[in-house]
């Protein structure tokens, strides 16, 4: 009886708040206070916010509400490790609020800081804004592992999501009810086709705004910082769904993502922020919604944002080009962890800046925050510039309120586009020009590629490849040499690249040439030998993925004496697989040494 009462004077408080003046915080008991301004507010409890009322009515309702959660990497000693078993696709562990106060306070806004022992969550809520500035700022979070904050709100109200990618209604909870679960979050209906969370994924750092509405409402992100987000140019995530067991709008805010990319190990300093975003609330309409994202991105690097470490930037320019002068053309430009063995998507713990370089190789990174990176660069495919590997350059130093000029930065790679025999496919990091390769996100494309194929250099076309090889089979690459070239390499050393978009484990490749083995692609903790590649998993291909997902390159090389005048097949032998695993295609070729 006691906590029935309770329940009923926390939302009669919280209804009664829905009239209230100016920005506010005002705490009911020693779990619960409640937030907003004359246009909204909502109840934050023990770990979740409920009760959002906005234009007096609940937004929540039956929902779970707005609250912040972690899951651990593989590799954290931290000791609630076992509860990942518990909770195979959420979060190991949700924020527990303590003490809210008003950290700041200025004439028409006020900063509320929520603690809890992994770090403090802060609503900066203005007196005219329909919405909050939402910021974290970490102290103990363990080793990560997926970081998020988001909204799980009234399915009626939010019937719709939107990305910058797709926007229509989420599938309704009844469909889930009659179709037959057949992984992670993934259903097939009776008609064959398949009800799957992650067809709602998008690149994260290509978003302006994103969020779930309805006729009557809308909830958005708007993020322009991007700064803060793990991973590079392709960081995938997912975005909004349809919480499939309660049937509940899910908005998502993945500040520490791991969705599509192999499990990553990140540890934060202390004082590590994440935001500020802002959290907007408007009547679902998407005109207004992408207004807001254009003067929200004008604004940034938020000047009203007190903090030193946030406000201390600097700018990087440069020009990329290859050894023989020749532009690094279009080339994706990378500012991310010094002098680091991680890959660009694999790093997390600091922040990094994404940009492309123009035409003619010129560069620059407007707004970085002041430290020491490492500056890396890559193919994005073309005509004028198309090579594998990365180029590295550490120590790159940026300076508060200066300008770094990097100058002529120059580029060798290991081979040059005139040694190449063939090439399948551009070095961009992405399956686009191949059959399916860039398609919306849709479970089960993998499908949609033949078990064997056949590759003619000079007679097929690029998109005659297709994106992913998942079956048992066989896919080759023919290929002339010429009487006159063979005499001429005789004793010459070939060098076979393999780039790969993505890889998820449970499918396996021999790799052979003249039907004589040249290597092996399989699951595995990494690189064993030259031979013999072990990759470790990535889940694009079986959360929808058909661009990417977390790549990957190794390089064969072949003595002399392995290719022959006439003609000569590179071939891919898969003879163990799993559906809807295997391989996404970046790019083939083969090269003279």
């Amino acid at each position: 009886m006691w906590l029935q009462s309770t329940v009923w004077a926390l939302l009669a408080t919280a209804a009664e708040l829905a009239h209230a003046r100016g920005p506010f915080l005002q705490i009911l008991n020693a779990t619960h206070s409640v937030i907003g301004n004359d246009h909204w507010n909502v109840t934050q409890g023990f770990a979740y916010a409920t009760k959002l009322y906005h234009k007096n009515q609940d937004l929540v309702g039956n929902a779970v509400g707005h609250y912040v959660s972690y899951s651990l990497s593989p590799t954290s000693n931290h000791p609630v490790i076992d509860i990942l078993t518990v909770f195979p696709d959420g979060a190991a562990s949700d924020l527990n609020w303590t003490s809210p106060t008003i950290v700041r306070r200025g004439h028409d806004f006020i900063d509320v800081s929520f603690t809890a022992i992994e770090g403090d969550f802060h609503w900066i809520i203005r007196r005219d804004l329909v919405g909050a500035y939402q910021y974290f700022v970490n102290r103990a979070l363990p080793t990560l592992g997926e970081f998020r904050s988001l909204w799980r709100l009234d399915n009626t109200s939010f019937p719709n999501g939107h990305t910058s990618i797709k926007d229509e209604a989420l599938p309704p909870l009844s469909d889930y009810g009659i179709s037959t679960k057949i992984q992670d979050e993934t259903w097939q209906r009776a008609d064959g086709s398949y009800i799957t969370k992650y067809d709602w994924s998008s690149f994260i750092r290509e978003e302006k705004f994103y969020g779930v509405y309805g006729p009557d409402f809308g909830s958005w992100y708007i993020y322009p910082g991007k700064d803060e987000y793990n991973g590079d140019h392709l960081k995938q995530e997912l975005m909004v769904h349809r919480e499939s067991s309660t049937g509940d709008a899910v908005q998502l805010n993945m500040l520490h993502g791991t969705h599509f990319q192999s499990s990553p190990s990140d540890t934060f300093a202390v004082g590590k922020t994440w935001g500020p975003w802002l959290w907007y609330l408007n009547d679902g309409n998407k005109r207004d919604a992408a207004a807001r994202a254009a003067r929200e991105y004008a604004a940034w690097p938020y000047k009203w944002f007190d903090d030193a470490v946030y406000q201390s930037r600097g700018a990087v320019s440069g020009v990329l080009k290859l050894d023989d002068g020749s532009p690094a053309s279009n080339a994706a430009i990378f500012l991310g962890d010094n002098n680091s063995n991680k890959s660009s998507l694999e790093m997390g713990s600091k922040n990094y800046y994404t940009t492309y370089a123009d035409e003619r190789g010129r560069f620059s990174f407007r707004d970085v925050r002041a430290g020491t990176y490492g500056l890396r660069a890559w193919s994005t495919g073309g005509r004028h510039f198309n090579v594998p590997g990365f180029y590295l350059q550490n120590d790159v130093s940026v300076v508060s309120s200066r300008y770094t000029d990097l100058g002529r930065i120059v580029w060798k790679p290991r081979y040059k586009e005139r040694s190449e025999i063939f090439r399948v496919g551009s070095f961009d990091r992405k399956t686009i020009g191949f059959a399916h390769g860039g398609a919306p996100y849709t479970h089960g494309s993998s499908d949609l590629c033949p078990d064997n194929l056949n590759y003619t250099v000079g007679r097929s076309r690029t998109e005659d490849w297709c994106f992913a090889q998942t079956a048992n089979g066989s896919w080759a690459v023919n290929f002339e040499m010429s009487w006159r070239e063979s005499v001429r390499r005789a004793n010459s050393t070939a060098l076979l690249t393999v780039s790969l978009a993505g890889y998820s484990t449970g499918t396996s490749s021999t790799i052979f040439v003249n039907d004589a083995k040249v290597g092996n692609l399989t699951s595995g903790g990494g690189s064993t030998t030259d031979y013999n590649k072990g990759l470790q998993n990535d889940p694009g291909l079986y959360r929808s993925a058909t661009t990417a997902g977390q790549w990957r390159q190794f390089e064969f090389e072949l003595p002399s004496g392995s290719l022959k005048a006439g003609w000569n097949r590179l071939e891919f032998r898969v003879e163990r697989s799993t559906r809807w695993r295997g391989f996404m295609w970046d790019a083939v070729a083969l090269a003279w040494l």
